[in-house]
This record gives C-alpha cells, sequence and structure tokens, in this order.
C-alpha cells in the first residue's frame, strides 16, 4: 500500500474518531441532567440507629409513607400544589407513623416535618441533585442516629429503588462520574486506532518481502 493512501486512511480515521468521540460527550450531558433545589420535594426518613431492627422498622415505615404520599401527588404538575396537598397531610403521615410502630410493640419517638433539609449531592439514577437546601418531609425515628434514606416526591421518583442510588460527597466527584463514559470511549478508540495502524503496515511490509 503506497505512503499516501496510509495516510490519507489514517486522517480519516482521525476525523471519525473526534466525531465519535464529540457525539459520545453530548450523550453523557444528555445522560446526567442536573435538577435545582426549586424543581424537587423530597422525603428522608432518619433510623433510630444503625442496628438490624432499627434498620428494618426505617424500611417498612418508608414503604407505607411511600406509597401514600406518591398516590397524593401523582396526578399533580406544580410543585406548590404538591407542596400545599402534603402539608396538609402531615397528620396523616404521622398517623403512619404511629400505626407502623404500634403494630410491631414499639415504643419510639419520633417527629415529621415537612421544611428545607439540608442534602449533600446526590446521583439519582441519570439525576444530578447538587449540594443544598431541599425542600422535604424529614421523618426521625428515635435519636434519628442511623443510615438515612431518601428519595425525591415531586415530581414522584420514589419508585426508583434508592438502595441503589448513590450519595456524592462533592460536586467534583460527580463531574467524575459523568467523565467516566467518555474515558471508556477514549480507549475504545485508542485500541482500535492501534488495531488498524498495525494491520496497514504489517500489511505493506508483508508486500515489500
Amino acid at each position: 500500500m503506497k505512503p499516501q493512501a496510509i495516510i490519507y486512511l489514517l486522517f480519516s480515521f482521525f476525523v471519525l474518531i473526534m466525531s465519535w468521540e464529540d457525539q459520545g460527550n453530548q450523550a453523557v450531558a444528555a445522560f446526567h441532567q442536573e435538577v435545582s433545589q426549586e424543581d424537587a420535594i423530597r422525603l428522608r426518613i432518619l433510623a433510630n440507629s444503625d442496628s438490624i431492627s432499627d434498620q428494618k422498622l426505617k424500611r417498612e415505615i418508608r414503604d407505607q409513607v411511600n406509597t401514600s404520599i406518591t398516590e397524593w401527588v401523582q396526578d399533580i404538575d406544580s410543585k406548590q400544589e404538591a407542596m400545599t396537598v402534603i402539608e396538609s397531610r402531615l397528620e396523616e403521615i404521622e398517623q403512619i407513623v404511629a400505626t407502623e410502630l404500634q403494630k410491631r410493640g414499639i415504643q419510639q419517638s419520633y417527629e415529621v416535618g415537612f421544611d428545607q433539609v439540608d442534602f449533600p449531592t446526590k446521583l439519582y439514577g441519570n439525576l444530578v441533585y447538587p449540594a443544598g437546601d431541599y425542600q422535604a418531609v424529614l421523618i426521625t425515628l428515635g435519636e434519628g442516629l442511623g443510615e438515612n434514606w431518601w428519595c425525591v416526591l415531586f415530581p414522584p421518583l420514589c419508585f426508583i429503588d434508592m438502595e441503589q442510588s448513590e450519595a456524592v460527597s462533592t460536586e467534583a466527584e460527580a463531574a467524575e462520574l459523568e467523565e467516566e463514559p467518555e474515558v471508556e470511549v477514549s480507549f475504545f478508540f485508542v485500541e482500535f486506532f492501534q488495531g488498524v495502524f498495525d494491520f496497514l503496515f504489517r500489511a505493506d511490509s508483508t508486500s515489500l518481502e
């Protein structure tokens, strides 16, 4: 194969690689969307402790509260309307917690509030929630010293399994998560380019023997 043809092919592959990487970057940006504090209402439940029984109780209360609130807001389009509905039914949430404790014969204090709650940066599926204060239903069980559980009430996303979600401590770490697919794509093209390069020059050297 003539050197001119090799140079032309290599240049063509280079242009193709740059185009694919640009498309990959756009896909990553589209996949990870940032949600502001003004667009979401959250649910956060703090367990009494990290003991097996306290964590089990947290999950059971979570399931009941989750089901009820999701039904209340599932047909609502306005965050303000969702806030009004949730605030008007805080006593029902308290009753759900009280009922679950009573069913299990557990004597434990609890608090239910609806206010601005501080959250670290969170990666929720393909949505990035920056650190900040979010309107949230906060349920504190007992001392509230155990691992917490959270999800997004509005828009209603609590049907997503938040046990598989990721908590990110800083914005920089969230950015690193976004960059990982780009790194994988880059390695793929480097290996592909190297393979084509070796093949062309191997074929050329063979023809000269």
